[in-house]
């Protein structure tokens, strides 16, 4: 999708939008549902005072951030690029992605809900708020599975392990 053909679904819905140099801000007021669309360009900032719904896309291309006042959803996606920001106030849910990239880092203040993450790549960094869902991985929520050592804090243990390449699966 072109960035003019995404500012075009974005003045149909009629949500509010800037341009500052290359990134095309959303700024509408409340949550942001761009369903159906399978795409979007690079480089879009979602700093809406709502959810974002994208559950149709499969692709987050390099340059997008998430800096939304709610939860992000990409029940479709596949992939996505390395550089995508997760900084939006509420959980982050990735249904279908079964990998992550080295260089994503979660920093919202929810949840990271990656039920079907089947490997971790080196170098995804966990600081956000919320709980670390990955069923396929360990059967749940990593504050609850067995293998957390007490005394330990579980974000940190989660981030090491991803560092030392434990869940890396290629």
């Amino acid at each position: 999708m072109t960035r003019e053909e995404f500012i075009q679904v974005l003045e149909g819905k009629r949500y509010s939008y800037k341009i500052e140099g290359d990134k095309i801000v959303v700024t509408h007021r409340e949550y942001v549902d761009l369903n159906p669309l399978k795409t979007i360009p690079s480089g879009v900032v979602f700093k809406n005072g709502g959810n974002v719904y994208l559950h149709s896309v499969k692709s987050i291309p390099p340059g997008v951030e998430f800096r939304n006042l709610w939860h992000v959803h990409l029940e479709s996606l596949e992939t996505l690029s390395p550089d995508v920001e997760f900084s939006n106030y509420g959980t982050v849910h990735l249904s279908s992605l079964e990998t992550l990239p080295s260089g994503v880092e979660f920093s919202n203040s929810g949840s990271a809900d990656l039920p079907s993450l089947k490997t971790l790549s080196h170098g995804v960094v966990f600081k956000n708020g919320g709980y670390f869902f990955l069923n396929s991985l360990i059967g749940g929520r990593f504050d609850r599975w067995d293998g957390n050592i007490e005394g330990i804090n579980n974000k940190r243990l989660l981030n090491k392990m991803v560092a030392d390449g434990l869940f890396d699966r290629r």
